[in-house]
């Protein structure tokens, strides 16, 4: 039964190929110098492909990036303008801290510098 199952087990899978602009022998095994340019040649194809793959992932991320960065920085205008009461509430979320401010000051800063003596206040 083990000599059947050798017998029938496949010896070699390699085809041999022609080498391209051969003349002296039409199917054969490619030498050492040819391995060694078309390894080169393969070695440079990737770079090529590498250099333009990071070009492109480059200039993908720069865009996205700004999108983001626009997005944000608009974000960011609008809520302080909201805040600064410039730009009426939105959905009824009124987060306007100038009036509250302004009615602290008026009240507890204004009240309290009443208190002091003008003199304390120059001589510190």
């Amino acid at each position: 039964m083990i000599k059947t199952i050798i017998k029938k087990f496949p010896k070699s899978d390699v085809a041999f190929f022609p080498i391209p602009d051969s003349n002296i022998r039409n199917y054969s095994y490619y030498t050492k110098q040819e391995v060694d340019m078309m390894i080169a040649d393969a070695i440079e194809e990737a770079r090529k492909i590498d250099e333009e793959s990071m070009r492109k992932h480059n200039r993908d991320a720069t865009v996205i990036s700004m999108i983001l960065g626009f997005t944000t920085l608009a974000l960011f205008v609008d809520g302080l303008l909201r805040m600064l009461g410039i730009i009426p509430p939105f959905l009824d979320l009124d987060v306007n801290v100038l009036e509250k401010i302004a009615h602290i000051v008026e009240n507890d800063v204004i009240d309290k510098m009443r208190q002091m003596p003008v003199q304390k206040l120059f001589l510190r």
